[in-house]
């Protein structure tokens, strides 16, 4: 481990009560935040309303869901296998080449439902290679906050990056409903040439991303040396196991709620539009949390943070059950995001300072892969059980979840406080 990942272990306060200039004084950072907005307008154009695309092609939701989860299965596959190459190879490169890959294979799907062709096994074969670049992507991009901002930065870089990614709910859902009802493949167009924009911003970075190198005393590169490096780690630290476990929780119950969201209103006859405007209100929520998320933790102790949020999300979850209208279910699911960013800042934030540099990608993998794999299931049992029990069902069981999950985060509050085990 070099001097510098030893400072970082070793750092005091979780956050620094310091002022710090902004992460936007910084050009690379600029555009890394930019090439995730066009990403994210991009994917929220098209994926969102490519289930539309299957179930206007006379497909049932269960077979529309399952299609997602099958492309999000692809990408936990990979993203291993990603993270192991990450910390090995120039990270950059990695990045605009999943995103040219990522650009081809939507505007494969783009050309042939323009043509009026909807392929379900060509859409699936698209989904899971644009799934498969995006976690490339996601695995090169895992240490690029480390070398962009310095550390007493980054709580205000990771709020900047959440901000953004809520903003890009607010405006790609409604977007996406706007372009489908021009023309069901607009949104597919889109996407593609947003993969080509990311690709370019990612091309034009000028920092050196790649990874420490290895040391003299260092063994010669084994795949499975090194994947198995990376989960040592992160099963060895006690507060990265729980990161994968209120990770995971929180990645499969929001999965579920959204899409619970998307299927009950369609099955109501809500317009994509009024779908759109439901993810919209959601976003509304979560960009209200990443601003307020800097400042709340770096005045409030970790724990409370943690727990807190956990119950709040309860009975925003249950009240999901009793709603009749669109603009409910988008309020309600903006009260759960407005909760969620300001754990996820405590929480990344720690899980960088902790990790060496030569490990970022394979510890950010490891989590990302935790915190997707059951989340992958999300979409598909969502339709199913939407279809099987009705929205009511649904939204109840992920409230009890929710409940269990806030039961474990009580329970280790006193790791998240001691913040070293």
């Amino acid at each position: 481990m070099d001097e510098a990942d030893e400072k970082l272990q070793h750092s005091g306060p979780l956050l620094s009560n310091g002022a710090s200039s902004s992460p936007f004084r910084r050009r690379d950072f600029t555009l890394f935040w930019a090439a995730g907005a066009v990403d994210g307008l991009g994917t929220c154009a098209s994926s969102l309303f490519l289930p539309l695309i299957l179930l206007g092609a006379g497909h049932p939701a269960g077979l529309a869901g399952l299609v997602a989860s099958v492309a999000l299965v692809s990408g936990l596959s990979v993203s291993p296998v990603a993270g192991v190459y990450a910390d090995r190879l120039p990270r950059k490169p990695m990045m605009y080449l999943a995103a040219l890959v990522a650009a081809g294979a939507m505007g494969s799907v783009f050309v042939t439902v323009a043509l009026g062709h909807v392929v379900l096994v060509h859409v699936l074969a698209a989904a899971v290679v644009e799934q498969a670049a995006s976690a490339t992507y996601g695995a090169a991009a895992s240490g690029t906050i480390r070398r962009l901002v310095p550390p007493e930065g980054y709580s205000r870089a990771i709020g900047y990056l959440q901000a953004r990614d809520q903003a890009v709910q607010i405006v790609g859902p409604t977007l996406g409903g706007v372009l489908f009802q021009l023309a069901r493949w607009v949104p597919l167009l889109a996407d593609a040439v947003s993969f080509l924009l990311v690709a370019a911003l990612s091309k034009a970075i000028r920092t050196d991303l790649a990874p420490a190198p290895p040391g003299r005393t260092d063994p010669a590169p084994s795949f499975g040396r090194d994947l198995a490096e990376g989960l040592r780690f992160v099963s060895a630290e006690p507060f990265l196991r729980f990161v994968v476990v209120w990770t995971a929780g929180i990645n499969a119950l929001l999965g579920a709620l959204y899409f619970h969201a998307v299927f009950t209103s369609h099955a109501r006859g809500a317009s994509p539009s009024s779908i759109g405007l439901v993810l919209t209100l959601a976003g509304v929520g979560g960009l209200l949390g990443s601003l307020a998320a800097p400042w709340l933790v770096r005045r409030l102790r970790a724990a409370p943070i943690v727990t807190a949020a956990s119950w709040a999300m309860v009975p925003t979850a249950a009240g999901l059950a009793f709603a009749s209208r669109t603009w409910a279910y988008g309020l309600l699911l903006g009260g759960v995001s407005l909760i969620v960013p300001s754990v996820v800042v405590v929480l990344q934030t720690r899980a960088m300072l902790v990790t060496p540099d030569r490990l970022l990608a394979r510890m950010g993998t490891v989590l990302g892969t935790a915190g997707q794999a059951v989340a992958a299931l999300a979409p598909v049992t969502a339709g199913v059980l939407v279809a099987a029990y009705g929205g009511r069902a649904v939204a109840l069981g992920c409230a009890g979840a929710f409940a269990g999950l806030a039961l474990y985060a009580t329970a280790r509050a006193g790791l998240v406080a001691g913040e070293a085990e």
